[in-house]
């Protein structure tokens, strides 16, 4: 016998004890151990407490039969093999019981080196079986390993495009001195508004990065319309429109950006559909441009203008809440006014702290928004 299966461990199950202990005597010579029983009933008593890793058992026996000890070991012993002993005139039975799990059948009266030989190909199947098991497994843990080394590498690469789009959002913020960190506060205001609407997380993402590049199509505006201190003409006015189309044209061109420039197109729209560039109104502005028009006429309206200076903040509350349902959206303008003016007087604080450079780039913005969208309890989607 190959030194593979030596040391196996068989159990022989017949009613005729003479039977047993011929196969007994066979298997230990062929180097395997083994054990026998006469009845079903002592059968299933070991296999709930021994280990086995071949079963013989005879198909007809008073009581509990050969297919009961089938069935019993497959729930106890999955992995071992089992054969099934018959008479000539039963090998249909044999072959039925081959259909529900057992390995082999033998023939009665049994040729014995056959039976070795049988016993040898079910354990090398068994083996094989197990092997094939243990692969899958290893193979599971190492997709799993691999695909979460591969979602922290992505994570890693989406982190360093949004702390780039900050910087540019910083950027575009310091060609007009009076607005600088507008891109960075207004995205922030946004965020908190959107929390309290219970948003989704992937409107959070969208949400941070339209904010900080949502003026990214100023930069085809000329300086004398853009930091002009009195009224703009209409034709200035014209030119100044066309930011936003710039800008989602920008921004449509890269496929991760394309979701949020969405919301740089529409973050003019107004709620009652006087806005520009398309006239949208109600629902059919995308809920992210909602959020962000009020957030931005916060900041509008608490920052120093070329034209005027800073308001206080109960002038932007009565602003907002008069413009409900003609500038903005009621639903977006409730939540604003269920936030306190000290969380928006803290917002600002801490955007003014966090202020980056350039070159030095800060993912506060970045870590707020994570934090808010883990807080949300998402009643409303993207």
């Amino acid at each position: 016998m190959s030194s593979t299966f030596r040391k196996s461990h068989v159990l022989v199950v017949d009613d005729d004890e003479s039977i047993c202990l011929l196969l007994y005597a066979k298997l230990i010579s062929a180097g395997y151990e083994s054990r026998y029983c006469t009845s079903g009933s002592d059968a299933l008593e070991l296999l709930s407490r021994d280990h086995f890793d071949a079963i013989i058992s005879d198909l007809k026996m008073p009581g509990i039969t050969g297919f009961d000890l089938l069935e019993a070991a497959r729930r106890h012993l999955p992995h071992a093999a089992f054969l099934m002993a018959t008479g000539v005139n039963d090998i249909s039975t044999g072959i039925a019981a081959m259909k529900k799990g057992a390995a082999d059948y033998l023939l009665k009266p049994f040729q014995l080196d056959g039976v070795i030989v049988s016993l040898e190909r079910a354990l090398g199947i068994k083996k094989l079986e197990a092997e094939l098991e243990d692969y899958r497994k290893h193979l599971e843990e190492m997709v799993e390993q691999r695909t979460k080394q591969l979602e922290a590498a992505l994570r890693q690469v989406e982190l360093t495009y949004d702390e780039t789009i900050e910087a540019l959002g910083a950027a575009i913020d310091l060609r007009d001195d009076e607005i600088a960190g507008h891109s960075r506060r207004v995205t922030l205001y946004a965020l908190e508004i959107a929390k309290v609407m219970g948003c989704s997380k992937e409107l959070f993402k969208q949400l941070t990065r339209g904010g900080f590049l949502h003026d990214i199509g100023k930069i085809g505006t000329p300086d004398s319309i853009l930091l002009k201190g009195d009224k703009l003409t209409p034709e200035e006015m014209a030119v100044m429109q066309t930011h936003v189309r710039v800008g989602h044209t920008m921004m449509g061109r890269i496929a991760f950006l394309a979701p949020a420039a969405e919301i740089v197109l529409a973050h003019h729209e107004r709620f009652d559909g006087t806005g520009y560039p398309q006239g949208l109104a109600g629902d059919a502005i995308p809920l992210g441009a909602r959020i962000f028009a009020v957030a931005d006429t916060l900041d509008a309206i608490l920052s120093d203008r070329p034209y005027r200076r800073a308001q206080p903040f109960t002038v932007a509350h009565k602003e907002i809440q008069k413009e409900s349902g003609k500038q903005f959206d009621p639903k977006v303008v409730e939540a604003f006014l269920s936030i306190g003016e000290e969380t928006w007087e803290r917002i600002r604080r801490e955007a003014a702290m966090t202020q980056p450079d350039v070159q030095g780039v800060s993912s506060s913005a970045l870590r707020v928004s994570q934090e808010l969208s883990s807080h949300s309890v998402r009643q409303q989607g993207a």
